[in-house]
């Protein structure tokens, strides 16, 4: 297999960070016998730098002609005064926008020899094992946004809306994931004031009519937010509407004890996804080779899972970085005493995976 992964690396550690998936990437083509080909693109502040826009109709177009996306992180203080339409996070909504990827999945594992960099105590993370489902293209992020002049002064307006298919077909992808896991939907939404929610709340119920063996619950998002820190372990699927779910995936980050261990994969009705770790560009470390790499390299096994099915190649992905966990190999977010470079954590993970098979000649 050839596959063609398109490398946004972006801004800030984005690009120390993509080097090393590329760098784990390389080890399994090794080891498995595929050859990965690489179309290095600009996203973000670099290309607005580079010509003016976050996202370049070329570059779009090259990642709807690949296999997957691989994309670091976007944004800085050197964008902050430019117009909102001109914000690098803008490149990243058009990407998913112009690939159509409407579910955005997170994984919340909290590995046992962590626990003590959590600022939770260990015994409310035992067990910990949870997927976030966000919807990733309706509610108020995409809504008509509105500014207006009244007698006292400014008013904003950001509409929040779904439609019905939009909520429907990511509580289905929900209920599907679920079936694989431990058989439970957890449906987040806030139908006690939001009509939005109402219907959420009413689409779920009726896709769970057709799931027998899944067990729906539905719970209101500031509760949820609360249950997160108490019994996290209490949960399997959780599937939530955009805002919320880009709230509380940041929470879940929490238990794990840094956001370089976490990573994402956008989806959408083709096998096109962008994979990302869900930590932000970091300016004020880019650079410096700290960054913790896991997190994009636990996207990359999540991209060779969903979007290529090479589910042996992801399997020996997360063995590598469960090996560098044990052996204490990582980054000054984690190590307890002898910090590795970003560099060094990559170089460790690909390793394990040639070492851990006879690699292709």
């Amino acid at each position: 297999m050839n596959p063609t992964i398109v490398l946004l690396g972006g801004d800030g550690i984005g690009p120390e960070v993509v080097a090393e998936a590329v760098k784990v990437l390389t080890a399994v083509g090794a080891r498995f016998g595929h050859g990965f080909r690489y179309e290095p693109r600009l996203i973000g502040g670099a290309s607005i730098d580079d010509d003016g826009m976050p996202l370049a109709d070329e570059t779009l177009a090259v990642c709807k002609e690949s296999h997957a996306v691989i994309l670091g992180a976007v944004g800085g203080p050197k964008w902050d005064g430019l117009p909102g339409a001109l914000r690098p996070e803008k490149g990243l909504l058009a990407l998913r926008k112009g690939l159509g990827l409407w579910a955005n999945l997170r994984p919340v594992t909290v590995h046992p020899l962590l626990t003590d960099r959590s600022p939770l105590k260990a015994e409310r993370l035992e067990n910990v094992d949870l997927l976030f489902v966000r919807e990733l293209t309706g509610g108020v992020y995409f809504g008509e946004k509105r500014r207006d002049e009244t007698a006292r002064g400014a008013r904003a307006f950001d509409a929040l809306t779904y439609e019905e298919y939009e909520i429907e077909r990511v509580v289905r992808l929900a209920f599907r994931l679920a079936g694989q896991r431990k058989n439970k939907v957890t449906s987040v939404d806030k139908a006690n004031v939001l009509e939005t929610s109402r219907l959420w709340r009413e689409v779920a119920d009726r896709v769970a009519r057709e799931h027998a063996a899944v067990t729906l619950e539905h719970q209101l998002v500031d509760s949820c937010a609360m249950r997160l820190l108490t019994h996290a372990s209490s949960f399997d699927v959780v599937v939530t509407e955009n805002m919320f779910g880009d709230i509380l995936t940041d929470e879940g980050a929490a238990l794990v004890g840094s956001l370089g261990m976490m990573p994402s994969a956008s989806l959408g009705d083709s096998s096109v996804g962008v994979y990302e770790p869900i930590h932000g560009s970091a300016p004020d470390i880019a650079g410096k080779g700290i960054a913790n790499p896991l997190g994009t390299v636990l996207s990359v096994a999540m991209m060779l899972r969903h979007s290529l099915a090479l589910h042996d190649e992801a399997l020996a992905v997360e063995a590598a970085v469960d090996a560098a966990v044990r052996e204490g190999v990582l980054t000054a977010d984690l190590a307890r005493t002898h910090a590795r470079s970003t560099s060094e954590v990559g170089s460790y993970v690909a390793r394990r995976i040639l070492e851990s098979g006879a690699a292709y000649s």
